[in-house]
């Protein structure tokens, strides 16, 4: 059964921990939450999900699912599109991982990340997708 909307700040913050978590081990340096980096010109201060202390990784954590009856969540894919809009503005150099929760549905043999890279990978550029499962396993999925 799928989440009720009050749920989800609530569902998105867990997630955005256990990405902490897992990011910290792999990498072995402290990422901040709601790290603010001067981007654009004029620079002005966006909010990305995750930052290291020297801003040369930077994620940003998507929890997101099929909808109830397995299709695409058209509006989902679009907050996706937004947070690679984002990274492209990010000094070169910088490694950008967009974190997705695990999502299968059903029969489906793709994941809703496999899916999106699929579909919109010709937006990825120089951005790693990494799909971690509830377990904290991470499958990195590249364009």
């Amino acid at each position: 059964m799928a989440n009720t909307n009050s749920e989800n700040p609530y569902v998105g913050r867990k997630f955005q921990e256990l990405v902490q978590k897992i990011l910290k081990e792999r990498y072995n340096t402290y990422f901040e939450q709601e790290a603010a980096i001067p981007i654009g010109n004029p620079p002005k201060a966006h909010k990305f999900d995750l930052a290291n202390n020297d801003r040369t990784i930077v994620a940003e954590c998507k929890c997101y699912t099929w909808t109830d009856s397995g299709n695409v969540p058209s509006a989902k894919l679009m907050g996706l599109d937004e947070a690679v809009f984002y990274f492209g503005f990010l000094p070169a150099g910088t490694q950008k991982i967009l974190c997705m929760k695990k999502a299968a549905f059903g029969e489906k043999k793709e994941t809703l990340a496999e899916y999106y890279v699929r579909v919109h990978g010709h937006l990825l550029g120089d951005v790693y997708v990494f799909e971690i499962s509830d377990e904290g396993d991470i499958k990195v999925i590249r364009n």
